[in-house]
């Protein structure tokens, strides 16, 4: 009997050790998962991530909707043109005073302007026409569009997102790329500007159909 009762005790504190040890295990996951969702969607003030957690959405225009884009090669105008059209919203393209020819885009040359510009980032500071939005605090939406660059978002859209104010706006980065994935450039945009309320964005082949970024812009409420 009295060796039962020393199995019996040493049963049960082995099995309070595992139990206090896989709560200790949920716990930290149940932060690290925490942390992580948390980077992807904090971005600008503290105040603006507060509104969010109370769901007061801040707008300052008049419901009307923006869609900026840059395109090198005539995919991510396309993609903007179809949001334009669905949510019944402006266009608005950001140009570099210096365009990027062919011969500039070709990555697979060294010797390239995209080429250099990556291995320099000195040389990622484009000169833009104009970063001035007519009727600018109209708008309570603000798309934005951009080919993927290396991982991140084409850098002649930098210079746009550094200048404008994003305050009270809804900002909803997409991205149109052969293989690559958006990836942090929405997040890269977003710590950029300091100011909007940057939601999760979207990316979609060079040869997405209308009709799918058009489901995809109906999703999002958007439609017109």
């Amino acid at each position: 009997m009295r060796i039962k009762k020393i199995i019996s005790g040493v049963l049960a504190v082995t099995m309070a050790m595992s139990l206090m040890t896989g709560c200790g295990a949920e716990s930290s996951d149940s932060k690290g998962s925490s942390d992580i969702t948390g980077a992807k969607t904090t971005a600008g003030s503290d105040t603006k991530n507060k509104d969010n957690a109370s769901g007061t959405k801040t707008t300052s225009g008049n419901g009307k909707t923006l869609v900026v884009y840059y395109s090198a090669t005539g995919s991510t105008k396309a993609v903007a043109e179809t949001i334009a059209d669905t949510t019944g919203g402006d266009l608005f393209e950001i140009q570099p005073k210096d365009p990027y020819t062919d011969d500039d885009l070709d990555w697979t040359d060294d010797n390239s302007r995209v080429s250099k510009e990556h291995e320099d980032e000195s040389l990622r500071d484009v000169e833009l026409m104009t970063t001035k939005v007519d009727n600018w605090d109209s708008y309570d939406t603000v798309f934005i569009g951009y080919p993927i660059w290396w991982a991140i978002a084409a850098w002649p859209v930098n210079n746009f997102v550094k200048d404008i104010d994003f305050s009270g706006k809804t900002v909803i980065p997409f991205c149109t790329s052969v293989s690559s994935g958006i990836g942090e450039s929405g997040q890269l945009l977003a710590k950029m500007a300091g100011t909007g309320d940057w939601q999760d964005g979207e990316r979609f082949s060079s040869g997405v159909s209308a009709t799918d970024v058009a489901d995809w812009v109906k999703d999002l409420g958007y439609a017109k």
